[in-house]
């Protein structure tokens, strides 16, 4: 009997939040005594428990009848929509058919995995279950029949280019279906800070910001060391508006100030509304109205060609074998390979083993591998961008105080200032390298983080001290205290910073971007270390977002867009290019490959 796999896109969006995540019917509350003792290991009734997840409690009512887990229902949480709640679905339905606790973890939702696992397992032990034994418990696997599925045009990858790529297509007319390996939807884009880079006069103009797209072109190529193809970084910067424009016409609102994000080098970043995660919620909306099938948990193995054209692909789809057959094309989408360390050693080699990543767990280059399997040529492989914001633990770039670089400023473990915050991020990061254990400290104040003032990733601030993330003093003596350093030269770098926003001029590190001094308290401070972050590298591709082989032919029937593809960057991507990147070429690669005759 063939398995279900296709998994409805509502687990992205949705609801979770509003009640309960209802599985089954429940029983009595806690502090009922369980209403009968049955053999076995667990005793039957409602057991309530809770466990801190990502972002705060996650409780659950969990029901025992017969010796049976019956019903898990998720009563509060907090997680991350389209990242953390997905563990928070599908983890107690997994409990629940294997009736056992051996079921893995929701992959780039590890915290949220392991709360919602921990009020699971207080519940099991308070009805008296042998937890250690339902962690080895073996499900029993029924063999899987192999699936085959046709489609106008396939998308591997359900990331923000493979979704932007699969609502294009599906807007000139064409059949579409999504895979992706992991077991949400998002990739990379459901964990970015949201910035997206277009010269927007009408935005602009309002806070006296002079742009043009001649200087969007200037600054990205100059940004990239000039090692970028002029053609793709002219089709970036002339699209980025009609990308921004696009995704308004799928709903997505936009804040109507631009600003400056990390790395950008120019006020022109635009910030949905929905600032965490707005992207992905705007395509999957549209995906779902349109009723595009995704099919999760399904992992490319091998492009199918014929006579040179790439005509499907053969994978595996939760332990089934299965083979899609696409009548135009398919597109790659699966990003860059930041999050594998096998093959960040093989391209680039002076970057540290174990530096951790940015990178949600898939992004380990298997559209690279396949799409050269195919023919296609790879461009700036070597070229691998580290950020200089990562969590210190985990590398992640939640957790700290983001927001445009307008709002603050860098110190190292002496309290010193040591780079312009406004610079390319490679320089930056090859700056704070330097610095005693390769670690700083982002400062702001109350100018910026005013009570319920929330970061880039819908973190507020006082969620962020709440966590120890963020650490907060009334005074900058104190904060100095806190942080370990000699108060006098920390208060001497605020002041020294101070005067340079009071001037308008940074006489030593040469910052342009000086808009907000640092003297209102509460002051706060997070400790940020570098990151692997976005790989330049990838697929050669021309302004079709047709893929290219090394004689410079076109492939039929392959497009690839997002980090997979290489070329639009150069040596440094600019901060909030990305986000412009995979709107701008996963438009054009739908739109691309629903043409193709």
């Amino acid at each position: 009997m063939r398995m279900r796999i296709k998994q409805t896109t509502k687990i992205w969006l949705s609801g979770l939040l509003a009640s309960t995540l209802i599985l089954t019917t429940a029983g009595c509350s806690l502090g009922d005594k369980p209403s009968t003792e049955v053999s076995g290991v667990m005793k039957s009734g409602v057991y309530k428990a809770e466990a801190e997840g990502f972002h705060g409690q996650i409780k659950i009512e969990l029901t025992v009848d017969s010796d049976k887990i019956s019903d898990i229902k998720v009563l509060k949480h907090g997680e991350t929509p389209g990242v953390g709640d997905v563990a928070i679905k599908q983890i107690p339905e997994k409990v629940i058919a294997t009736q056992s606790l051996n079921v893995d973890s929701i992959s780039g939702a590890t915290f949220s995995s392991k709360g919602i696992m921990g009020a699971i397992t207080a519940a099991l032990t308070e009805a008296g279950a042998n937890v250690e034994e339902l962690k080895t418990k073996q499900a029993q696997q029924a063999a899987k029949e192999a699936i085959t599925k046709e489609a106008d045009v396939v998308v591997i990858g359900a990331g923000g280019a493979g979704l932007a790529a699969a609502v294009s297509a599906k807007q000139q007319g064409a059949s579409v279906i999504i895979i992706d390996k992991m077991s949400r939807i998002g990739g990379n884009t459901a964990l970015a800070g949201g910035a997206y880079n277009a010269v927007d006069p009408e935005r602009q103009k309002k806070q006296g910001i002079e742009d043009s797209l001649d200087k969007h072109y200037t600054q990205t190529l100059k940004g990239g060391d000039n090692k970028a193809n002029p053609e793709l970084v002219r089709h970036l910067v002339d699209n980025a508006l009609g990308g921004v424009q696009w995704l308004e016409q799928l709903g997505l609102e936009f804040q109507d100030e631009v600003f400056t994000v990390a790395g950008a080098l120019w006020p022109r970043s635009h910030r949905p509304l929905n600032e965490h995660g707005g992207f992905v919620t705007a395509l999957q909306e549209s995906i779902e109205k349109n009723n595009i099938e995704i099919l999760l948990q399904t992992e490319a193995k091998e492009l199918l060609t014929d006579q040179g054209a790439v005509v499907g692909l053969k994978g595996t789809s939760d332990g089934a074998e299965i083979t899609i057959h696409a009548k135009k094309g398919v597109i790659l989408a699966t990003g860059g390979y930041a999050a594998s360390k096998e093959m960040r050693s093989k391209y680039h080699k002076g970057l540290p083993t174990d530096l951790p990543t940015t990178n949600h767990p898939g992004a380990t280059g298997d559209g690279l591998i396949m799409g050269e399997a195919a023919g296609a040529n790879l461009v700036g492989m070597d070229f691998i961008q580290s950020l200089p914001l990562g969590d210190p633990e985990t590398g992640s770039l939640t957790g700290w105080l983001a927001k445009g670089v307008e709002s603050y400023m860098f110190v190292n473990k002496s309290g010193e200032r040591f780079i312009r915050e406004d610079a390319r991020r490679d320089e930056m990061t090859a700056a704070l390298m330097a610095q005693q254990d390769s670690m700083m400290y982002v400062i702001a104040d109350s100018n910026t983080f005013k009570p319920g003032t929330k970061n880039n990733f819908d973190e507020t601030i006082e969620k962020l001290v709440e966590s120890g993330k963020v650490i907060a003093a009334d005074t900058l003596e104190e904060l100095a205290k806190k942080l370990n350093m000699d108060p006098a030269v920390f208060t001497a770098t605020i002041a020294a910073y101070n005067e340079s926003v009071e001037k308008g001029k940074d006489p030593k590190w040469g910052r342009e971007i000086l808009e907000k001094k640092m003297d209102k308290a509460p002051f706060f401070a997070s400790a940020r270390k570098p990151t692997a972050h976005h790989t330049m590298g990838g697929l050669e591709i021309n302004t079709k977002a047709e893929v290219l082989t090394k004689d410079q032919e076109v492939i039929p029937g392959l497009y690839a867009a997002g980090e997979v593809t290489g070329g639009i960057h150069g040596s440094n991507r600019l901060g909030g290019n990305a986000i412009a990147d995979i709107i701008v070429f996963g438009k054009q690669a739908g739109a691309s490959a629903a043409a193709r005759q």
